[in-house]
């Protein structure tokens, strides 16, 4: 989507997801948040009437974002039939 750096800040509901994932799919998943500091590259798509702007796919996962002014703020992470509830 663009060449931006950013800053990435989890919220409280995201960090409880991240808790709540096995040690494999949390490393995976924090490794794919991390390389969204050089860009929004990935399997991203934008949202309409959800509770964040942007979802980046990671095999059955999902991972909700929201991007402004140079911060990713990581709203849930968790399996795709439920991430969305």
């Amino acid at each position: 989507m663009n060449g931006n750096r950013y800053r990435i800040e989890y919220g409280p509901a995201a960090l409880d997801d991240l808790d709540d994932l096995p040690a494999r799919e949390r490393a995976q998943i924090l490794r794919k948040i991390e390389r969204l500091q050089l860009g929004l590259h990935g399997d991203i798509k934008r949202l309409h009437e959800a509770e964040a702007a942007y979802r980046l796919r990671m095999g059955d996962y999902r991972i909700l974002f929201d991007a402004e002014s140079g911060v990713i703020i990581i709203r849930r992470i968790g399996n795709r039939k439920d991430v969305y509830d």
